[in-house]
């Protein structure tokens, strides 16, 4: 019988998903703190097809396979694992000014987004952290 996991999709997901929200931060930070740069091009994080990818089962030759020994238990193969989302930039197409196109208010806008979703993220994992903890303890 093959070795169970402790960790479900819903942990690794959680787990993908702060680490993206984390970089989501740095990138978004990076925008905040070069605004008042000539010619620098926002940039963002290109990350929700990790996710989804991240919580889809592969497909074996175009086919749905539900039978569970077509898919490792472990979690490995299961898509967003093995790094994760792109940046992408968005030069300046104005041509006015010092082709700076950081707009700080909808960066802050995005940031008090992602520290929103991060921070849900969190409180989803520590609940099920909680409740392993709970089951390990023998339900005490």
């Amino acid at each position: 019988m093959a070795d169970i996991g402790i960790f479900d999709s819903t942990t690794r997901f959680l787990r993908k998903a702060l680490d993206m929200r984390w970089l989501n931060q740095k990138v978004i930070s990076s925008n905040i703190a070069n605004a008042d740069t000539p010619g620098y091009a926002a940039v963002h994080l290109d990350f929700e097809k990790d996710l989804q990818q991240a919580l889809d089962p592969p497909q074996i030759a175009g086919e749905k396979r539900n039978n569970p020994a077509f898919f490792p238990i472990d979690g490995q193969g299961q898509g967003g694992d093995d790094g994760g989302g792109r940046v992408v930039q968005t030069p300046d197409q104005s041509g006015i000014g010092d082709r700076n196109n950081v707009q700080i208010d909808q960066e802050m806008m995005a940031l008090s987004e992602n520290q929103i979703l991060y921070q849900a993220a969190t409180q989803s994992l520590n609940s099920k952290m909680g409740l392993l903890k709970y089951i390990i303890q023998g339900g005490q």
